[in-house]
């Protein structure tokens, strides 16, 4: 076996890997019996993304957390790899793929930028609700890119927290973080700044929208294509 397809387990995992595996281990069994905050929002999200999607497609998602995204896509690709850091995240997605007989998704211990995925060809990339939680935002979006076929499409839904209540990321992001409720890395993106990003790493917006039903639009869903 060569180290390209060692899985993470097999791998040293560096500190802050395991620091950040560690907090969405401890948090999964709370995470997968907690209700969608905006149904309506997320199932907007998933009828716009299953619209850009073909059955032929591959696609791979990053911090897919306990999978119930990539099972409701699953009909609407030829097969999909679902990636989060979390071991007992990737438990419960494998687990609710038995129960729904689910055969085209496989669920894979992975960070977001795991050098695995690089150089896939694969046609599409989601990451939702991720994008504001890692180190490396443009390496982050560097390496999507790379495991991007030419032409192939990333598909993200971020909450920029720089368009929130400065409450919220001045006060109580740093209280959660504080006792331990909270990611380490949670970035104060502005939606502008998130669009410079993306189009920095080499990739041309087509579409981007809101899908809450409510408040601010903070959380903006965007498609863009590897140039």
């Amino acid at each position: 076996m060569t180290t390209d397809t060692l899985t993470l387990q097999q791998r040293p995992m560096t500190t802050d890997t395991q620091k950040d595996a560690k907090f969405w281990d401890g948090i999964a069994e709370k995470y997968a019996k907690s209700p969608v905050g905006d149904m309506a929002g997320y199932e907007r999200t998933l009828e716009r993304t299953a619209s850009f999607l073909d059955g032929d497609y591959r696609v791979l998602e990053v911090g897919c957390g306990t999978g119930t995204t990539a099972l409701k896509l699953a009909p609407h690709a030829a097969h999909i790899t679902a990636t989060d850091v979390s071991s007992a995240m990737i438990d419960i997605a494998r687990e609710k793929a038995q129960r729904e007989n689910t055969t085209n998704v496989s669920f894979e211990v992975a960070r977001a930028s795991d050098p695995r995925y690089r150089d896939r060809a694969f046609d599409a990339v989601l990451a939702f609700n991720i994008v504001h939680l890692v180190a490396d935002v443009d390496g982050l979006l560097a390496s999507l890119r790379a495991s991007l076929k030419p032409g192939g499409l990333l598909i993200s839904k971020t909450p920029c927290l720089g368009a929130m209540n400065p409450l919220v990321r001045w006060v109580a992001v740093p209280a959660l973080k504080l006792v331990g409720k909270a990611p380490r890395y949670v970035w104060s993106l502005s939606p502008q700044g998130l669009h410079e990003s993306i189009e920095r790493a080499g990739f041309e917006i087509i579409a981007s929208e809101t899908h809450l039903t409510s408040g601010k639009p903070h959380h903006p869903y965007i498609v863009a294509k590897r140039a």
